[in-house]
């Protein structure tokens, strides 16, 4: 067996595993040569002795067939902010350099219940609080297409490690498009669930020990296929023993034929207008879809760009407050009051929302859940099955860059994102996917959003309608 077996997707492997073609010890083996090889700097923690003898465990029961789960025996990565039983979990920060946990984040411990072998953990900006994966610890992550331009962030270092066939999946975060604009800028599928299937204890931020995160931050997988990514949402919504939870809940994909799929696609937006690029990709997209019978709607949106991504702000901000210490608290309180009343600029906005009372607090919480129902009916009455918008505005930026250009025209650095926030603070399933790239080789990717709980509706749609997804049956 080569390290060809390496570029293949995850499902792929696992069926290498289950035919006796090559041993988990060996799959593991060859992915550790392949982070050996590496000069991308995405994976900066490893145990390969803890790594190797649980592949031989998985070895042993595979001979007994007593397999435990639907990956059992697969080696894989999580990113950093997860914490991890008896390997170092630092968040990218100098703060947590030594910090082992002693107890499992539940989304990794529900993998290792189906049976996957974490062989190590994936580099992101301390405290996954930038746009490009870089900090003092461990230093950037290359972009694997590009060293001159970002993966992206906070999940840099898990959408390049993908990406670089250094690990067949890996397990992200994404609060503010974190783990989807790596996905698109590294040209890997990245699914951000149904706000709520996937728990998120274990993740840092919040500090070690926290019970509770943001209530916006969502775990999720990144792969090479969509197929990939339903067999580790199959895991990551399943629970593990620990849990004690009685219920696993079952998700659906519709049954209609492919050609009586409806589509909607919200293409570009004043607000945040997208390159050439991305638009001719977009397009090309639209008339794939056309030709297998998808109708396909163009809209201007179903809610309105600007107020949507207002409103995701505001809730943002209130939730990072959640760790805030009292005398810093009070600093924020003083100087939030001192501002002027005309005073619109962005320290300022960012302080109002911070040191909002909790009635302001709750009016933004039921203006989202009147949001949520926006975005009910337009799936509903139109009806539609998927909405496809840009994933980002470009391809990738430059490594390092704080502005972002569009065609030439000056955008705010934050706008490689607003797409993604359109969706992240009203918790429905939204998938990355890969079709073009530049003329530089810089992949370009759209974004699938779906109603509540159709995520497999969007990797069906993913697996059957793009190019890309057909290339590693």
């Amino acid at each position: 067996m080569t390290n060809d077996l390496t570029h293949q997707p995850a499902h792929v492997q696992l069926q290498a595993l289950d035919r006796g073609e090559i041993s988990s010890r060996e799959l593991l083996d060859l992915h550790l040569d392949q982070i050996d090889a590496s000069q991308i700097n995405a994976v900066v923690t490893r145990d390969d002795v803890a790594a190797r003898a649980a592949a031989h465990a998985a070895d042993e029961r595979r001979a007994r067939d007593k397999s435990v789960g639907i990956l059992d025996g697969l080696p894989l990565t999580i990113k950093d902010s997860f914490e991890t039983a008896g390997l170092r979990t630092t968040s990218g920060s100098e703060d947590l350099a030594d910090y082992v946990p002693a107890r499992d984040a539940d989304v990794v411990a529900r993998l290792r219940h189906q049976g996957a072998i974490v062989m190590g953990k994936t580099n992101l900006p301390a405290y996954c609080q930038d746009l490009h994966t870089e900090n003092t610890l461990f230093g950037p992550t290359l972009n694997p297409h590009s060293a001159e331009h970002t993966t992206g962030g906070s999940s840099g270092g898990p959408a390049a490690a993908v990406a670089a066939h250094l690990t067949p999946a890996d397990l992200g975060s994404d609060l503010a498009g974190s783990l989807r604009l790596p996905a698109h800028y590294c040209g890997v599928y990245g699914l951000r669930p149904t706000h709520g299937l996937v728990p998120a204890r274990g993740h840092i931020p919040r500090p070690p020990g926290w019970i509770t995160s943001s209530d916006m931050v969502t775990p999720g997988p990144l792969a090479r296929h969509p197929r990939d990514l339903d067999l580790l949402l199959a895991a990551l919504t399943t629970p593990s023993p620990d849990e004690n939870t009685p219920w696993t809940p079952k998700l659906c994909t519709t049954q209609r034929p492919l050609g009586q799929l409806r589509a909607a696609m919200w293409a570009d937006d004043p607000n945040c207008p997208v390159d050439r690029n991305t638009a001719d990709a977009l397009a090309a997209l639209e008339g794939t879809l056309a030709s297998v019978g998808v109708s396909v709607h163009r809209t201007a949106g179903p809610v309105p760009f600007a107020g949507s991504l207002r409103l995701f702000e505001q809730l943002l901000h209130a939730t990072t407050t959640a760790t805030t210490d009292d005398d810093a608290g009070a600093a924020e309180l003083a100087a939030a009051r001192d501002l002027h009343p005309d005073d619109a600029s962005p320290r300022a906005t960012i302080l109002r929302h911070r040191t909002q009372t909790h009635r302001a607090w709750l009016r933004a919480n039921e203006e989202r859940l009147r949001l949520q129902q926006i975005w009910h009916r337009f799936f509903a009455d139109g009806p539609y099955d998927v909405l496809i918008t840009p994933a980002a505005p470009t391809a990738a930026i430059p490594a390092g860059s704080r502005s972002l250009t569009v065609d030439g025209v000056e955008r705010s650095f934050f706008d490689q994102t607003a797409w993604a926030n359109l969706t992240s603070h009203v918790g429905l399933p939204s998938l990355v996917v890969p079709v073009a790239q530049t003329a530089d080789g810089l992949p370009t990717g759209v974004q699938l959003v779906g109603p509540a709980y159709s995520d497999r509706t969007l990797l069906m749609m993913a697996e059957h309608l793009v190019p890309n997804a057909m290339q590693s049956e």
